[in-house]
Protein backbone atom coordinates (compact mmCIF):
# COMPACT_ATOMS: atom_id res chain seq x y z
CA UNK A 1 0.00 0.00 0.00
CA UNK A 2 1.34 3.50 -1.10
CA UNK A 3 1.95 5.91 2.14
CA UNK A 4 2.78 8.60 0.41
CA UNK A 5 0.35 11.26 -0.50
CA UNK A 6 0.63 13.14 -3.94
CA UNK A 7 0.62 16.68 -4.32
CA UNK A 8 0.51 18.81 -7.55
CA UNK A 9 1.45 22.67 -7.43
CA UNK A 10 0.04 24.74 -9.90
CA UNK A 11 1.90 27.98 -10.44
CA UNK A 12 3.55 30.39 -12.71
CA UNK A 13 5.83 31.42 -10.64
CA UNK A 14 8.98 28.98 -11.36
CA UNK A 15 11.02 30.25 -7.95
CA UNK A 16 7.91 29.58 -5.48
CA UNK A 17 7.42 25.98 -7.63
CA UNK A 18 10.89 25.02 -7.09
CA UNK A 19 10.85 25.84 -3.34
CA UNK A 20 7.41 24.23 -3.09
CA UNK A 21 8.66 20.75 -4.47
CA UNK A 22 11.44 21.20 -2.56
CA UNK A 23 9.40 21.61 0.85
CA UNK A 24 7.08 18.88 0.23
CA UNK A 25 9.19 16.01 -1.16
CA UNK A 26 11.80 16.63 2.03
CA UNK A 27 8.23 15.36 4.52
CA UNK A 28 7.75 12.41 2.45
CA UNK A 29 5.06 14.15 -0.26
CA UNK A 30 5.32 13.17 -4.22
CA UNK A 31 5.35 16.36 -5.97
CA UNK A 32 4.33 17.28 -9.19
CA UNK A 33 4.61 20.80 -10.14
CA UNK A 34 3.33 22.62 -13.11
CA UNK A 35 3.70 26.31 -14.48
CA UNK A 36 -0.01 26.85 -15.86
CA UNK A 37 -3.78 26.08 -15.46
CA UNK A 38 -3.82 24.27 -18.96
CA UNK A 39 -1.35 21.66 -17.99
CA UNK A 40 -2.90 20.91 -14.96
CA UNK A 41 -6.13 20.43 -16.69
CA UNK A 42 -4.77 18.43 -18.78
CA UNK A 43 -3.11 16.40 -16.58
CA UNK A 44 -6.41 16.10 -14.60
CA UNK A 45 -8.38 15.42 -17.69
CA UNK A 46 -5.96 12.33 -18.29
CA UNK A 47 -6.80 10.95 -15.12
CA UNK A 48 -3.97 12.32 -12.60
CA UNK A 49 -5.71 11.62 -9.28
CA UNK A 50 -3.42 13.74 -6.72
CA UNK A 51 -4.23 13.49 -2.92
CA UNK A 52 -3.66 17.09 -2.81
CA UNK A 53 -3.99 19.86 -5.26
CA UNK A 54 -2.01 23.53 -4.62
CA UNK A 55 -3.24 26.29 -7.01
CA UNK A 56 -1.93 29.86 -7.56
CA UNK A 57 -5.31 32.32 -8.19
CA UNK A 58 -3.40 34.75 -10.26
CA UNK A 59 -1.86 33.18 -13.68
CA UNK A 60 -1.86 33.47 -17.66
CA UNK A 61 -5.20 32.06 -19.62
CA UNK A 62 -6.73 30.57 -16.95
CA UNK A 63 -6.93 31.84 -12.93
CA UNK A 64 -6.93 29.36 -10.43
CA UNK A 65 -10.64 30.36 -9.68
CA UNK A 66 -11.53 29.10 -13.25
CA UNK A 67 -9.38 26.17 -12.53
CA UNK A 68 -11.43 25.03 -9.63
CA UNK A 69 -14.43 26.05 -11.32
CA UNK A 70 -13.61 23.26 -14.03
CA UNK A 71 -12.17 21.00 -12.50
CA UNK A 72 -15.57 21.09 -10.11
CA UNK A 73 -17.71 20.92 -13.31
CA UNK A 74 -15.63 18.41 -14.99
CA UNK A 75 -15.39 16.11 -11.60
CA UNK A 76 -11.93 15.83 -11.84
CA UNK A 77 -9.85 14.98 -9.37
CA UNK A 78 -13.19 14.57 -7.28
CA UNK A 79 -11.26 13.08 -4.09
CA UNK A 80 -8.72 15.46 -4.11
CA UNK A 81 -7.95 18.01 -1.51
CA UNK A 82 -8.15 21.26 -3.22
CA UNK A 83 -6.12 24.11 -1.59
CA UNK A 84 -5.53 27.52 -3.04
CA UNK A 85 -2.16 29.55 -2.50
CA UNK A 86 -2.46 32.78 -3.92
CA UNK A 87 -1.57 36.50 -2.92
CA UNK A 88 -5.09 37.56 -3.45
CA UNK A 89 -6.51 38.10 0.08
CA UNK A 90 -9.86 39.89 -1.17
CA UNK A 91 -13.08 38.68 0.91
CA UNK A 92 -14.46 38.13 -2.67
CA UNK A 93 -12.03 35.64 -3.66
CA UNK A 94 -11.97 33.44 -0.44
CA UNK A 95 -15.55 33.44 -0.66
CA UNK A 96 -15.34 32.83 -4.14
CA UNK A 97 -12.99 29.60 -3.60
CA UNK A 98 -15.38 28.67 -0.83
CA UNK A 99 -18.19 28.53 -2.85
CA UNK A 100 -16.44 26.66 -5.46
CA UNK A 101 -14.99 23.61 -2.77
CA UNK A 102 -11.70 25.13 -2.00
CA UNK A 103 -10.61 23.25 1.14
CA UNK A 104 -8.07 25.44 2.39
CA UNK A 105 -6.82 28.99 1.25
CA UNK A 106 -3.82 29.99 2.43
CA UNK A 107 -1.98 33.89 1.60
CA UNK A 108 1.56 33.40 0.36
CA UNK A 109 2.43 36.97 1.39
CA UNK A 110 1.48 36.05 5.14
CA UNK A 111 2.69 32.71 5.76
CA UNK A 112 6.31 31.80 5.54
CA UNK A 113 6.87 28.58 3.46
CA UNK A 114 7.20 26.20 6.44
CA UNK A 115 3.45 27.44 7.83
CA UNK A 116 2.24 26.54 4.35
CA UNK A 117 3.75 23.15 5.16
CA UNK A 118 2.05 22.67 8.21
CA UNK A 119 -1.04 24.20 7.27
CA UNK A 120 -1.01 21.79 4.08
CA UNK A 121 -0.62 18.79 6.22
CA UNK A 122 -3.19 20.02 9.12
CA UNK A 123 -6.04 20.23 5.70
CA UNK A 124 -5.11 16.64 4.89
CA UNK A 125 -5.28 15.15 8.38
CA UNK A 126 -8.48 16.85 8.82
CA UNK A 127 -9.62 14.91 5.80
CA UNK A 128 -9.10 12.18 7.28
CA UNK A 129 -6.02 10.92 4.36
Amino acid sequence: MENKYSILIIDDDKMLLNMYSIKFSKIGLNVEAIGNSLHALKLLRDGATPNVLMIDIVMPNMDGLQLLETIRKEKLASKSIIIMLTNQNQSADIERAKTLGADGYIVKATTIPSEVVSEVMNIIKKHGL
